[in-house]
């Protein structure tokens, strides 16, 4: 009877761990103070507006966006590519996709510039399965170019284009249903990764990643950077020439990272969740609202950050912000599930920071 009892306090002694470790990795402890110097510029009506690329050099904006209201289980989501035109002021969505004919449900974006167009890529989910969408914008044009499907496109996430012909792509988990996806959702576990393709043949090169997110890369520092949001942590690499990733460090933000833009100075912009278990609630129409977070980090080399915090706020405006692509004084700020995304408006003495 004695042994029963000991068995009993120690399985509740672990589940009191359990709750522990979970309530505090994903911030449920965390007290979320608004900050933001400056304005809501504009919010801009696309639902989830999941991933956000600014071209700095033609002074536009694609947006990705996916209706999320019902579970991609449940029935084939619908969604879209928008392009803004910032040379104007009134930022009018275009819809670029509104004619495409076949199941479109875009989550993470990128693309690259060529001569005279750029070639697009962005994870698509259907119920079909996965894939990676590829197009050329020509203009304020979109054409299908082709569609790519393989073995290593277990969950894509997000992804980045090398060039014309590689790209990366993280896989934000390794089981898709039962207890090893529970497991890595509450457990975080470390066992998502990322895929390399070279132009002829895919490959994993990284792993070890609790919930592999936003992924980007930094073509003048050779740095390849990927969100890991359950661990609250950005993880850095360098890029060899074959492609092949070599771990540096990882990055403590304090925030659950989602997708990752660059401004003109290399700095890392983030859109994040800083607690994760309510995000989730929200995600699943539990809880009207999750509270949103923006982070700028400065990275100058290993173990030289400095992170500031730009926007946090509990919701109230926008919920569950995943990515912040700045552009000037303006950030860009989508979400997963909102009606609309913001545009915000720093002030001159916040630009100065």
């Amino acid at each position: 009877m004695r042994i029963f009892k000991k068995v009993l306090v120690f399985i509740f002694i672990l589940i009191l761990i359990f709750i522990g470790h979970v309530l505090i990795s994903t911030g449920f402890f965390r007290t979320i103070e608004p900050q933001f110097d400056g304005k809501i510029l504009k919010k801009i009506a696309i639902p989830g507006a999941e991933d956000i690329m600014i071209s700095k050099r033609d002074s536009f904006a694609l947006i990705s966006s996916t209706n999320r209201a019902v579970p991609l289980l449940e029935r084939e989501q619908t969604g879209g590519l928008f392009l803004i035109d910032l040379k104007t002021d009134g930022f009018e969505p275009i819809p670029l996709t509104n004619t495409f004919n076949t199941p479109f449900a875009p989550h993470g974006i990128s693309f690259f510039k060529k001569d005279s167009s750029y070639q697009v890529m962005a994870v698509n989910h259907t119920l079909k399965g996965h894939s990676l969408e590829v197009f050329e914008l020509q203009g304020k044009k979109l054409k299908p170019i082709k569609t790519l499907k393989h073995s290593s496109m277990i969950q894509p996430n997000d992804v980045v284009m090398v060039d014309e012909k590689r790209f990366y792509f993280t896989n934000d988990h390794k089981y898709t249903e039962g207890f090893g996806e529970l497991a890595e959702n509450y457990l975080g576990l470390t066992i998502s990764n990322v895929v390399y393709f070279d132009g002829v043949n895919y490959r994993e090169v990284a792993n070890g990643i609790a919930y592999a997110n936003g992924i980007n890369y930094d073509r003048k520092r050779n740095l390849l950077f990927v969100a890991s949001p359950r661990l609250f942590m950005v993880k850095v690499y360098s890029v060899e020439k074959d492609g092949s990733l070599s771990y540096i460090e990882d990055i403590d933000c304090g925030t659950g990272v989602d997708n990752i833009e660059f401004d003109q100075e290399g700095n890392l912009w983030i859109g994040g969740h800083p607690n994760l278990l309510r995000f989730n609630s929200y995600n699943k129409g539990d809880k009207e609202t999750a509270p949103s977070e923006i982070i700028k980090i400065r990275y100058r080399g290993a173990g030289d950050y400095s992170i500031d915090k730009i926007y946090v706020e509990d919701g109230s405006e926008m919920s569950g912000s995943t990515v912040a692509a700045p552009f000037g004084n303006l950030i860009f700020v989508g979400n997963v599930m909102d009606d609309e995304f913001l545009i915000l408006e720093r002030d001159i003495h916040a630009n100065s920071k």
